[in-house]
């Protein structure tokens, strides 16, 4: 899946739970990447971000960044 469509998907997300705060926004929109989202469009996302994260809203960068430390853990 395309970059672009994964920001997209992952914006239009993040705007929703954006209403509740910064932190408690991107803490459910990683929640939802991880239950909804297939891990390889999980995986393109990180890379997106690693890459610069052009087009990410604050709260999407946030939780693909939880999302990057969930997996780095043990």
């Amino acid at each position: 899946m395309q970059a672009e469509r994964l920001v997209m998907m992952a914006n239009q997300i993040a705007g929703f739970f954006a209403r509740e705060g910064p932190e408690t926004g991107a803490a459910k929109t990683a929640n939802h990447l991880v239950k909804f989202w297939d891990p390889r469009m999980r995986r393109a996302i990180v890379a997106h971000l690693e890459a610069g994260g052009d087009g990410l809203h604050p709260v999407s960068r946030a939780a693909v960044t939880l999302l990057t430390k969930e997996a780095a853990q043990p």
